[in-house]
């Protein structure tokens, strides 16, 4: 599952830099690309794995080597293969992860308008089961793609034996939050009813726990227990990076203008049906209390806590120009091993901003 993570999460990079790849050659730009940056991220990851696995590959010959001279057991080469194996999994993780906030913190700064490419007129964007590729204008120059900046909160909670309702967790302390930037593609070339919608969120799914309790890991589980003291709050956050992609209907219509037939978006009503997928990039539990001394403490714990690593799932939106409903649901289970499946599910507004 690990391999899995930085593979898509390389993936996740490449795609970044098909959505904004730029015609933008110039020798004398002083401030690289978006694009590159994004490129650069991706080969950093792939050249990681190369370099854990070329020195495990070393270490593991060395010890074949040593029992094959008699001076280890059988037992001590397995002992000091495993012990190898376990060391370059943690490299790789420790630097993947470095990696991946590089890619966090570049989709921030694009999302926060803090990298400006010179030329964003046109691209090429290539989709399993959907092929989009064209320039932004059709030959009489009218714009096909335009771009948002797309913000979400609301409630969010955990769907356990198909129900939410009696949740462990509060409904209205648990939310969720959600930016990220989006295409949006005009499918049909004389009419305006139909888009493809595609992009690359962040999703931040919180969860406070009823009761006065936190998250234990068991083994291979991961489940609620009491509390030892008082808590003022609890709270278990995954942050997620996906791919969403949408089939939108957009009712906007279009207007006649100079003898020219000008296509509108987010003007009226609009509902957009898709899913998602991606990696959960970290996972971590905050909880508040008061010491013995009367101090307040605030405790953040990071780990896996046997979260699912890929995510994926369905989504939906409706609403009237810029502002909509919004529903998103994880298929697959939070926690990987758990006996009972819990699954994440969020409800609230959406805000896709020209």
């Amino acid at each position: 599952m690990r391999n899995f993570t930085i593979y898509l999460t390389t993936f996740l990079c490449l795609f970044l830099t098909k959505v904004f790849a730029q015609d933008n050659h110039s020798k004398d730009e002083k401030t690289q690309s978006f694009e590159t940056r994004a490129r650069d991220i991706a080969a950093k990851i792939e050249t990681i794995t190369k370099e854990e696995k070329a020195a495990l590959k070393t270490e593991v010959d060395a010890v074949n080597i040593q029992f094959e001279n008699a001076e280890i057991s059988s037992k001590e080469a397995d002992d000091r293969k495993l012990k190898y194996a376990e060391i370059r999994a943690k490299n790789i993780e420790f630097r993947v992860a470095q990696a991946e906030q590089e890619l966090k913190d570049l989709v921030q700064q694009k999302v926060d308008g803090k990298i400006q490419d010179k030329d964003s007129t046109r691209y090429t964007l290539t989709f399993p089961s959907m092929k989009v590729k064209d320039r932004t204008k059709d030959k009489d120059g009218e714009k096909r793609t335009s771009s948002q900046l797309v913000f979400a909160f609301g409630a969010n909670n955990l769907v356990t034996d198909d129900a939410v309702a009696h949740s462990d967790f509060k409904y209205w302390g648990s939310h969720f939050y959600e930016w990220g930037i989006t295409g949006n593609t005009r499918i049909l070339k004389d009419n305006n009813l139909l888009h493809a919608k595609y992009g690359l969120s962040l999703q931040y799914n919180n969860l406070r726990p009823t009761d006065n309790r936190l998250f234990v890991k068991n083994g291979e589980e991961t489940n609620l227990a009491a509390s030892g003291i008082h808590l003022k709050d609890s709270r278990f956050r995954n942050v997620n990076l996906v791919v969403p992609v949408h089939l939108e209907f957009d009712f906007s219509g279009s207007e006649m203008k100079d003898d020219k037939r000008i296509f509108k978006t987010h003007q009226s009503f609009r509902v957009g049906l898709g899913g998602y997928a991606g990696v959960n990039l970290k996972s971590k539990q905050i909880l508040e209390f008061e010491d013995a001394n009367g101090n307040d403490v605030t405790q953040k714990a990071k780990g896996n806590y046997n979260v699912n690593d890929f995510i994926y799932g369905v989504s939906a939106y409706i609403g009237y120009k810029q502002t909509s409903l919004y529903v998103k649901y994880d298929i697959n289970p939070l926690f990987e091993d758990n006996v009972t499946d819990q699954n994440n599910i969020s409800l609230g507004v959406r805000f896709d901003f020209n």
